[in-house]
């Protein structure tokens, strides 16, 4: 159901159809989309990124995240693998956090306004890492590398590799990098909280056109009805409507912990592309152990329940990010299970 408003400055009523700007929640899409690649043998879990982009093979450490680069670096102990990409235990950070090093990275991969995911992820790998390998939990940008490789594997940029290999197949029609003119009225308007800390629409929105660096950390529009489509293809083992995108067998590994006790959130881990909750009653909340989820900075948040055979999606479009929104919304989601 749509509740609300699309843009409370004209009143204008939330429609089903909206389209929102997903933000993070574009990272377990591309996750899925390279999972695919996966299965097809285009590479092992345990592989080193820099087996198919060399400019990761002599990484660096920081000393003090704090102090940036300037606080000084070392050699990493060791390779990067695809599976620490995909569970955020590769070091790298995203740009969004406090430290000298975030904002280095931020300059580096978003200030400076890459053109395409190729020169992006190339100024990601000039950045040194927060940490060893696999030695931490850190929300980062590793996502654009998994839409990087796809471009290495497939020769397709990742908008057309998703756009052809899930979008069009799953009937996701309102789902991309880019929207056409008959989508943009669809789109809801980012809002913010003004100085006296009222709802309003924010000064800059998002560019729904022009946008070339198809990532995979975010970038995507979406509509509730799409995401669902895509969530429940993976409830129901990786086959939608008689086409099968995934073997169970690989969802099923993508929604395991491979963080082990890194991830920061207690009863929870992070798997290939999702975080997990693997401990209920370390979460102190409704739900069920082996749900799998992930949100975006709009407030926008989807989780999937095997048990309870459940799919559940929230969005709207409010800057900053809260987890106050996901996490009522479970709770309500939870509570009216009979």
């Amino acid at each position: 159901s749509a509740i609300g408003f699309s843009n409370i400055q004209s009143q204008t009523p939330m429609r089903t159809d909206q389209i929102f700007f997903i933000q993070s929640m574009t990272k377990p899409v591309i996750s899925t989309a390279f999972m695919m690649l996966y299965e097809e043998g285009h590479f092992f879990l345990t592989d080193p990124i820099a087996k198919y982009l060399p400019e990761f093979k002599d990484m660096k450490v920081i000393l003090n995240p704090a102090k940036g680069p300037a606080g000084g670096t070392e050699p990493a102990k060791s390779q990067i693998t695809i599976a620490q990409v995909l569970s955020h235990t590769a070091g790298f950070v995203h740009g969004i956090g406090g430290t000298e090093l975030d904002r280095e990275v931020a300059q580096a991969i978003y200030m400076s306004q890459p053109k395409t995911i190729e020169e992006r992820v190339k100024a990601l790998a000039a950045q040194p890492l927060a940490s060893h390998p696999g030695e931490q939990w850190n929300y980062s940008a590793s996502p654009d590398i998994l839409a990087r490789l796809i471009e290495v594997f497939t020769g397709m940029n990742p908008a057309d590799f998703l756009k052809t290999r899930l979008f069009e197949p799953l009937g996701m029609k309102d789902t991309g990098y880019n929207l056409i003119d008959s989508q943009v009225p669809r789109m809801v308007s980012l809002h913010t909280y003004d100085q006296e800390g009222k709802l309003a629409v924010a000064p800059r929105q998002t560019p729904t056109s022009g946008n070339t660096v198809f990532g995979g950390t975010h970038g995507l529009f979406s509509t509730a009805q799409d995401y669902s489509i895509f969530a429940r293809m993976l409830l129901n083992g990786g086959e939608w409507n008689g086409k099968r995108y995934l073997s169970p067998k690989t969802i099923e590994i993508m929604r395991i912990n491979q963080s082990g006790d890194l991830f920061q959130d207690p009863g929870k881990g992070f798997g290939l592309g999702f975080a997990v909750v693997d401990d209920l009653a370390g979460t102190k909340a409704l739900g069920s152990e082996g749900t799998f989820y992930w949100s975006g900075a709009y407030c926008t948040y989807f989780f999937i329940d095997p048990k309870e055979d459940l799919v559940a999606i929230f969005m709207t479009q409010v800057s900053p990010f809260s987890g106050h929104y996901e996490n009522r919304f479970r709770q309500l989601v939870y509570q009216s299970i009979e």
